[in-house]
């Protein structure tokens, strides 16, 4: 019986280990910057704000695969690769993609800022105190971090990237087929 076990378990792991190593052969042009997790890690749960001073919540998104990005108005590259996040919204509606303000940003300047950039599938969500963004280990924009439907984090991409290739695209979809 401890036979068995062993082999099943190993089997198993196995199983896990080439599911990962599969979405790992899909990462492509930025998407080779996304590092993917052996285990998932918790997140802490944390009050969001919206446009309106609504409180939300990541849990809010539970059941879904989620794309979170953190950005703010004043960077640089947050700003050029949000239209690629909305884009993906677009193309994959069954994936969250939840962009979160992080620090100082004002409801009018992001409010501006999705006009001028034509951002019109995202929710706006800010981290005024940036508590998440620092219960997650955040240290630089712009971050994004991929969160099972179980919302933990499974993998995390540092600087900005086309969230609309082919390759984060076909990431995604393995991902969530895996679940």
């Amino acid at each position: 019986m401890r036979k068995l076990l062993v082999v099943l378990y190993t089997g198993l792991a196995l199983g896990a280990n080439l599911a990962a190593a599969d979405v790992a052969a899909l990462r492509d042009g930025d998407m080779k910057k996304l590092a993917l997790h052996e285990t998932p890690v918790a997140i802490p749960e944390v009050v969001l704000l919206d446009a309106k001073d609504v409180t939300h919540s990541l849990a809010d998104y539970r059941g879904k695969w989620v794309v979170l990005n953190f950005w703010a108005t004043w960077c640089a590259p947050c700003r050029h690769e949000m239209p690629s996040l909305d884009r993906l919204q677009a193309a994959m509606p069954e994936i969250a993609v939840v962009p979160v303000a992080t620090g100082r940003n004002s409801v009018a300047g992001i409010e501006r800022f999705f006009a001028e950039a034509e951002i019109k599938g995202l929710p706006i969500l800010r981290d005024p105190t940036s508590e998440l963004a620092r219960g997650m280990a955040v240290v630089g924009l712009p971050v994004t971090v991929i969160l099972n439907p179980e919302g933990q984090e499974v993998a995390r991409l540092i600087g900005d990237a086309e969230w609309d290739s082919d390759s984060a695209k076909a990431i995604l979809a393995a991902l969530a087929a895996g679940s």
